[in-house]
């Protein structure tokens, strides 16, 4: 897997990604889960296509800044750049940004390299 792999993931402000309706917060403004899960959706799709058949990743951790309110009706993207690769343990540059191309957020994000069945055979 090359270090450097990039996507970016796009998404409409509806409001089922608002904080009042996810529950994070009171305002009818982007939800900070809602910007992280497409942080995340950006990593899972930068390595999707390098991964071993039947693989898949799963995140880790995840820690970014949101740095400002996003309406409505925006739109927003968010990028990821694979950065190292430590066995299973893969690591992102991750970074978010509105329609006007304002930096929403930014920070770092690890996922790891899991086989589909035996992950999920170990819900029992």
């Amino acid at each position: 897997m090359e270090i450097g792999l990039t996507h970016t993931s796009s998404m409409l402000v509806t409001h089922d990604k608002l904080a009042e309706a996810v529950g994070s917060g009171d305002l009818g403004v982007l939800a900070t889960p809602a910007m992280l899960a497409l942080m995340e959706n950006a990593a899972m799709m930068a390595v999707a296509g390098s991964l071993p058949e039947g693989c898949t990743t799963v995140g880790g951790q995840i820690s970014s800044s949101h740095l400002m309110p996003t309406p409505p009706g925006a739109s927003v993207t968010a990028t990821a750049r694979l950065t190292a690769v430590e066995g299973r343990k893969l690591s992102f540059d991750i970074e978010a940004h509105d329609g006007e191309g304002r930096l929403l957020g930014s920070g770092s994000h690890v996922r790891f390299i899991v086989d589909r069945q035996r992950f999920l055979a170990k819900m029992g």
